[in-house]
C-alpha cells in the first residue's frame, strides 16, 4: 500500500489526485491540506480517513474540528500545519498541488525529510529552483513532475539517460485567444479568458494560459527539472493538445508523448513511477485525428512569455518578481480591477522597479514576493 500526503486536496489537481486514489484502490492518503473550502475537505476526510489535516486559518480549523468530532483526525492550521503535513513520517510521496509560493517551505521540508515530490506547484521551481534541485540531489529525492507538459518530457526521457538532449519542445495550446492581436484583446472580459478550449483547470492557471504566462513559467520550470539551458527549450503552439511535449536528441530523432487532455494521467504516472497502470476514460483514437498542427507563439501579442524568458535570463530574484507580479495582476483582473492587457504591463513594471538580488535564499525570495505585492498595491 503506497502512502501519500497531499497539499491542496480541494483544488483541481488535488481532487483529480483523489480520483486516481479512488480508482486504483491501493494508495492510502495519510495527510491532506487545503485552503478555505472546509465543506469539500470534510467530505474528503470522511472518505479517505487521513490521520492529519491542515487548513490555513485557525477559525476554519476550529470549525473543521467541530464538524469532524465524531471521527479520529488531527486538525492543524497555518504554515506550521502545512509543514506538519509535508513531513508526516508515514508518507512516501508528497503531492504539492497548492498554488503559489506558499509551497516553497513545505516542499523543502519534505525533501529534507526524504519524501519524493509529485510536483504540481510550478512556482516552487520558478522561484527557488536553485535551492530545490541541489537539495533533492543531495537527499536522493525524486522530483516527479505532474504538469502535463513536464510529465510528457519526463516520460520521453525514460531509458535514455545517457543520450544527449538537443532540444526540449514544450507544447502550448495557445489558450482561448490564439490568433488574436492586441487590439482584439483590449476589451477581453474575465469570462472570455476563463474559456480554455481544451483543459479544465483552476481560475488562476486558466488566466495564465490565456496570457501565455503559464508557458513562461513552464519554460523556467523545465530548465531546472531537466538541467538544460534556456536556448534548448522551444515553445511550440499545438492547438489540439494531443502532443503534450517532445524531446529532440542529438541525432535529430524526436520522441513525443501523446494522449488525451486528462490530468489524471500525469498524476498517476508520478504516483506509480516507473510503473504504468490502467486508467479509465477516453483513449486516443488515431482514426479520428484529422490533423495535428504546430506554430510559433506570438510573443509580440502575448508578451508574458517574452517577459518570463527575460526574467530567467536575468536570474536571481527576478523570476520571483515575475511570478509574484503575475499572481497579483491575475487577482486584480479576476476582480475586474484591471484589463487583460494590463497583466503583462504590471509584470514588466515590477521587474524594472524591484531591487535585484543575485542569490536569494528562501527568506529573500519571500521578501521579494512581499515587496512586489506592495509595489503593485501602491500603483493599482
Amino acid at each position: 500500500m503506497k502512502k501519500i500526503a497531499i497539499l491542496g486536496s480541494t483544488g483541481s489537481i488535488g481532487t483529480q489526485t483523489l480520483d486516481v486514489v479512488r480508482e486504483q484502490g491501493d494508495i492510502q492518503v495519510v495527510a491532506m491540506a487545503a485552503g478555505r473550502n472546509i465543506t469539500l475537505l470534510e467530505k474528503q476526510v470522511r472518505e479517505f480517513h487521513p490521520k492529519l489535516v491542515a487548513v490555513w486559518e485557525e477559525k476554519d480549523a476550529n470549525a473543521l474540528r467541530n464538524n469532524l468530532r465524531d471521527i479520529e483526525v488531527n486538525v492543524v492550521y497555518g504554515m506550521e500545519g502545512l509543514l506538519e503535513v509535508s513531513v508526516i513520517p508515514e508518507a512516501e510521496i508528497l503531492v504539492t498541488a497548492i498554488v503559489g509560493m506558499l509551497g516553497i517551505r513545505p516542499t523543502i521540508a519534505a525533501i529534507e525529510a526524504g519524501k519524493d515530490i509529485a510536483l504540481a506547484n510550478k512556482e516552487t521551481l520558478v522561484t527557488a529552483g536553485h535551492l530545490i534541485m541541489p537539495l533533492a540531489a543531495r537527499k536522493g529525492v525524486a522530483i516527479l513532475p505532474v504538469d502535463s507538459e513536464h510529465s510528457a518530457i519526463f516520460q520521453c526521457l525514460q531509458g535514455k539517460a545517457d543520450n544527449k538532449i538537443h532540444k526540449i519542445l514544450l507544447t502550448a495550446s495557445g489558450g482561448p485567444f490564439r490568433g488574436k492581436k492586441r487590439e482584439e484583446l483590449s476589451k477581453v472580459q474575465v469570462e472570455d479568458a476563463l474559456k480554455h478550449p481544451n483543459w479544465s483547470m483552476g481560475r488562476k492557471i486558466t488566466i495564465d494560459s490565456a496570457t501565455l504566462v503559464n508557458k513562461g513559467l513552464e519554460v523556467m520550470e523545465a530548465k531546472w527539472l531537466f538541467g538544460v539551458e534556456l536556448e534548448q527549450i522551444q515553445v511550440v503552439v499545438h492547438p489540439q493538445s494531443v502532443v503534450h511535449s517532445m524531446v529532440e536528441y542529438a541525432d535529430g530523432a524526436v520522441i513525443a508523448q501523446l494522449g488525451t487532455p486528462d490530468m489524471r494521467l500525469p498524476i498517476q504516472y508520478a504516483l506509480y513511477y516507473p510503473s504504468r497502470r490502467n486508467l479509465s476514460g477516453e483513449k486516443l483514437d488515431f482514426y479520428q485525428l484529422s490533423n495535428l498542427t504546430f506554430e510559433a507563439p506570438d510573443t509580440e501579442t502575448f508578451t508574458g512569455l517574452k517577459l518570463a524568458i527575460q526574467a530567467m535570463k536575468q536570474g536571481g530574484n527576478v523570476p520571483t518578481i515575475f511570478n509574484a507580479a503575475n499572481e497579483k495582476a491575475v487577482a486584480l483582473f479576476l476582480n475586474r480591477k484591471i484589463s487583460f492587457l494590463e497583466i503583462p504591463e504590471i509584470i514588466g513594471e515590477s521587474m524594472e522597479n524591484i531591487q535585484y538580488i543575485q542569490q536569494p535564499d528562501v527568506d529573500k525570495i519571500l521578501e521579494t514576493e512581499a515587496e512586489t505585492y506592495a509595489f503593485i498595491e501602491s500603483r493599482w
